[in-house]
């Protein structure tokens, strides 16, 4: 069973894009949302490299609900706690301290996704 948290976020985040994907006269954004999906399909570097860039630049852009979608992909691609960890690290380095209270919040919810899948 998913966690509150999770799947709050989760079930807010799906109302919301098809909220926004619905909206007539509404080219430009379902072309970013195109983009956005075609940009971590597999190429040069691997989907779950390009997920990890992801959670740095969520992390650094100090954009939570972007942390949150991709903190899920990266465990769906079978990162581990020990490259989350490191991940991290790059992060507050590149973004420096403002991005900690990200971190906080971004290892509660890793913790709720490999709490998760250990059950």
């Amino acid at each position: 069973m998913k966690s509150t948290k999770i799947q709050a976020f989760n079930t807010y985040r799906e109302q919301m894009n098809e909220k926004i994907l619905a909206a007539p006269n509404n080219k430009i954004m379902k072309r970013v949302f195109n983009l956005d999906t075609i940009t971590y399909q597999e190429g040069a570097l691997t989907t779950k490299t390009k997920e990890m860039m992801g959670l740095v630049a969520s992390m650094v852009l100090k954009c939570d609900d972007c942390i949150y979608y991709h903190l899920q992909q990266c465990h769906q691609l079978g990162v581990t706690t020990e490259e989350i960890m490191e991940i991290f690290g790059v992060a507050n380095l590149v973004g420096g301290t403002i991005v900690i209270p990200h971190t906080r919040r971004a290892i509660e919810f890793w913790e709720a996704l490999t709490n998760e899948t250990a059950k």
